[in-house]
């Protein structure tokens, strides 16, 4: 008898500064990582500045990982 198989996410590389994910109808700039807190800019549509965000790594990485976030460049 076959074990059943789960679906598992591939694991996010880990966050550095300058990387870009895109998302189904935005995309998110890091800026500064730290130990445990991510600056980063989010774009949604065509707009061309957005404020400076700030959270932990962890919830960031929840963010991406809900959103179906692919790398696009370091």
């Amino acid at each position: 008898m076959k074990k059943p198989t789960s679906k598992r996410s591939l694991p996010l590389p880990s966050l550095e500064a300058g990387q870009v994910w895109r998302m189904a109808d935005s995309h998110l700039q890091v800026g500064l990582v730290g130990k445990a807190l991510v600056h980063y800019k989010h774009f949604k549509g065509q707009l061309k500045r957005s404020p400076v965000s700030l959270s932990s790594k962890e919830v960031l990485i929840k963010f991406l990982r809900a959103n179906k976030a692919t790398l696009v460049r370091e």
